[in-house]
């Protein structure tokens, strides 16, 4: 069984920092996409970034694109997304997934952590 669980969340002003983790457990990390998706109040679920299963190839939302980092560290089984220059637009519950490709069939999903950016 597979579960991802995502931490780092939380409370930063605009222009702060944050790093999320996510660890995933049940198969072959490597093997796999990892995705991370924000959902704002009000919103439907959006696509961040990904990373490829050896971590060669990363894709990202374009709003994103040189504030935001993502990377994985397969022998901890654990997909990481630095966050710098954070906006208010930025806040949202940030979920992990795992999938064959990175533009869709996530199949499994954590069960986010809230970040949280005042102006």
């Amino acid at each position: 069984q597979v579960q991802l669980v995502e931490s780092g969340g939380g409370l930063v002003q605009a222009g702060g920092s944050l790093r999320l983790s996510c660890a995933a457990s049940g198969r072959t990390f490597s093997s796999y996409f990892m995705g991370w998706f924000r959902q704002a109040p009000g919103k439907e679920r959006e696509f961040v970034a990904a990373i490829s299963g050896s971590g060669g190839n990363t894709y990202y939302k374009d709003s994103v694109k040189g504030r935001f980092t993502i990377s994985r560290d397969n022998a901890k089984n654990t997909v990481y997304l630095q966050m710098n220059s954070l906006k208010p637009e930025d806040t949202a519950v940030y979920y992990c997934a795992q999938g064959r490709r990175p533009g869709g069939g996530y199949d499994s999903w954590g069960q986010g952590t809230q970040v949280t950016v005042s102006s």
